[in-house]
């Protein structure tokens, strides 16, 4: 038998609580300028409660092929790819309207 999700009682396969939370999200992407003129992308606005930041990173360094971690609820992406990254999380199922570009 397999576990059931805490939150919504279902098992976890068919678990929709990951869903309906990015749905719901407020993300933020936007460059800062690091030493020796060097650029990285923030995607920030992630809820760490109900997403997985590490696995999130981890398919935005993929898709992006691009270095990266995670700080203090943020994700760090190194070069500029805010366009790239937004196209991305769209993919990943984060709603259009709530990723803001800056």
């Amino acid at each position: 038998m397999s576990e059931t999700c805490p939150k919504c009682g279902l098992p976890k396969p068919i678990c929709v609580c990951e869903t309906i939370a990015k749905e719901s999200q407020r993300i933020r992407v936007y460059l800062v300028k690091k030493k020796f003129d060097k650029f990285s992308t923030i995607v920030e606005g992630l809820e760490e409660k109900s997403i997985d930041l590490k696995d999130v990173a981890k398919k935005l360094k993929s898709d992006l092929a691009c270095g990266g971690t995670v700080k203090k609820g943020m994700i760090e992406l190194q070069g500029d790819h805010r366009q790239k990254a937004k196209d991305s999380l769209i993919r990943m199922g984060f709603a259009p309207g709530t990723i803001e570009i800056r």
